[in-house]
Order: structure tokens, then sequence, then C-alpha cells
């Protein structure tokens, strides 16, 4: 396997959860920012249902200036964790440190904040299902409860990320002055929807399931489910110049080995029905264009053509109504291009002067 497809093989790794105790392990392991906790009590949800003692996790790089006007906000992506975004993070990175008052944001859901694979007190599926919208919720508690921080520089991120960046800047929208969502979206199309619901079939399938209460490992359940993840994870041209058909064999091999539990299979499941549920022209009764006029904060939306884990268009009709440069990222890496191509030149660039970045195109990756 050269470079390029152990890297990419990793990226899998860690945008499809295949390993919680994998995860577990990785999350302590940098001294940089250690794994902290908020305790926001018990949480009462969108739909009223509530998480007791909801515990949110989260850590902070860098240090807020005296003006308290440095601090950005980065909530995990789908399946990852605040450690997954660490990598990310330092000077000459897509986030600098240096400058800016970092705070990276375990997603409810995600198996370190309060989750379904973690509670005692609703454990496994009896976990109430939960919204983008909740986990934005959550995260401004953290920041004006617990940090005492009533405005941000930015909101950005990755995939759920940057759905959550969406939600933030059309919720709040006068509590940051940035928001940078990449590879997200405001809204899941029907087709986003077919890959969450296949993935969560896959899960519910398999035999160790047992509906969310299983004991044995879920290995056949969790094949299937990372064969479709890693289907949509990048572009067919990818796989078609990344993978011969003789060594097929030995790709589907790696994609499928590895297994879960009931446990956090019930954490992959509720944070995709998170996502399902995502409609946020819907939630504000609204049009995208609608939206748009809410919106204060200066927007840079990333997208990548060739994306096939989040379809790309409701990204790019906001972007059009609120007149917001877009990135388009051309490359076959699809839905994780910000692993193909630098992206932090431009995100450094919208961050100190968001007048200076215009719609554009960057190419890279591997072909």
């Amino acid at each position: 396997m050269n470079n390029t497809h152990a890297r990419i093989a990793l990226l899998a790794v860690l945008f499809l959860a295949l390993s919680s105790t994998v995860r577990a392990q990785r999350t302590q392991s940098d001294s940089r920012a250690p794994q902290q906790f908020a305790d926001l009590g018990d949480f009462k949800l969108q739909n009223g249902a509530v998480i007791q003692t909801l515990r949110l996790g989260y850590r902070t790089l860098g240090t807020l200036n005296q003006e308290r006007s440095n601090a950005v906000l980065w909530p995990s992506w789908l399946g990852g964790r605040s450690a997954d975004l660490l990598r990310y993070v330092g000077p000459g990175n897509v986030l600098d440190d240096s400058k800016y008052f970092v705070i990276l944001v375990d997603a409810i859901g995600d198996g370190i904040s309060t989750s379904p694979s973690n509670s005692a007190a609703q454990p496994r599926m009896k976990f109430p299902q939960f919204t983008i919208r909740d986990m934005v919720e959550s995260e401004h508690k953290l920041l004006t409860t617990v940090l005492h921080i009533s405005h941000l520089r930015a909101v950005m991120g990755i995939s759920m990320g940057g759905m959550q960046t969406f939600e933030w800047v059309v919720a709040y929208p006068d509590f940051m002055d940035l928001g940078i969502p990449m590879a997200g979206s405001p809204q899941s199309t029907s087709y986003d929807k077919l890959l969450w619901t296949s993935q969560i079939d896959a899960l519910e399938a398999d035999p160790g399931w047992d509906g969310g209460d299983g004991t044995a490992r879920m290995t056949r359940g969790y094949a299937i489910y990372n064969e479709i993840g890693s289907m949509n994870l990048t572009s067919p041209e990818y796989r078609v110049q990344h993978t011969s058909p003789a060594d097929f064999g030995s790709f589907l091999a790696s994609t499928t080995r590895g297994a879960g539990t009931a446990a956090a299979a019930s954490d992959a499941i509720r944070q995709r029905q998170a996502i399902m549920s995502l409609d946020d022209p819907t939630e504000y009764r609204t049009t995208l264009a609608g939206l748009a006029a809410r919106i204060r904060a200066k927007l840079l939306v990333f997208i990548s053509p060739e994306d096939h884990t989040v379809n790309p268009d409701p990204a790019k009709a906001l972007a059009a109504a609120a007149n917001a440069p877009v990135v388009a990222l051309d490359s076959p890496c699809g839905h994780i291009s910000f692993d193909c191509i630098s992206v932090g030149p431009v995100v450094s660039r919208f961050l100190a002067d968001p007048a200076s970045v215009k719609s554009q195109v960057l190419q890279g990756g591997e072909r």
C-alpha cells in the first residue's frame, strides 16, 4: 500500500468510526489539548425529550485575547471526535492557534460527549433522538455558561460540523462574525438520506444488533455499513484509479475488516438520524433564500463537486442567495477533498480579511 492509499485508508477509518476502542485511546493521546468536559445538566431537546446529565466534551488551543474577539468554534464531524480535529490546528495549518482561541467540540452522540454508548441513564436506543439544532444548542450553552464567551470570530466545521455551522449562523446570526461550512449542508437531500438509511439498515440487520441490546460483536452488519460508506466517501474516479480489478479483493478485505458493538452502532444510528432530520428551511418555515436573509455573518462555503456523501446543491444554493463566495475543491477525493487539497491559506485569508476571498476553484488530489 503506497502513502496515498495509507492516508485515504486512515481517513476512511476516521469518517466511518470503525473502532470505538481505538478512537478512545487516540482521544487521550495529544497533550496539546487535553480532553475536557462541561456538565450541562438535564438538557431539553427540540422534540421535548431530555438528555439526562449531559456532559459535553471539548478541547481548547491557543489563548483568548484581551478583547475576547479571537475565539473560533469547530464541532466534530459524523462519527468524529475532537481528537480527530487536532491535526488541522496549528501554525501553517487550516486553523492557526497562535492567532486564535480554538474550541473543538465533541458533538452529542460521538461516544465522548454523552451518547447512547456511554449513558447509564439512557443507554443505547433508550437515548432520545436529537438533531443538529440540539448539537448547536449544547455548544451555545458550553460557550455562554462554561467558557463565558458571548461572541465568536468564526464557527467552522467539516461534514456534520459544516451542518452545525449552517445551523449556527441561522439560529444565532449575531453570535459570530464568520461562518465557514465545509462539505456541509443546510438541508439533507433525498440522496443523502438514502445513504444514511442504507447504513442504518445494514447495522440493524446484523444478528448482533438485537434491537440495540445485543452483546455479541457485530461483524456482518459493520462490513456492509463500511462498504456503503467507502463507496460514497470518495468518487468513482478515485476508486477506479486507486484500485485495479485485480486488487479489489484485498481492498474489500481492508474495507470490511473489523466489527463493532451494538452500543457503538447506537451512536452511529442516532447521529445519522440527526443528519436525516436536517431541514433548516422547514425548521425556520422559509426557503433557502429566506434563510440567507436571516444570516448576518459573512460566509465562506466550501464544497466538492464530487461529494457523494453530502450533496453540495443546498449549500451552493444558500451561498448564492447570501452572495457568499464558494470554494469548489476539484478533486476525485470527493467528501474528503480537504485532505487532498490545502485549504489553510484560503481559510487564513478569510479569517483575517473576509472581503479578500472570492469564489474560486482549487485543484488537487491524487488522480
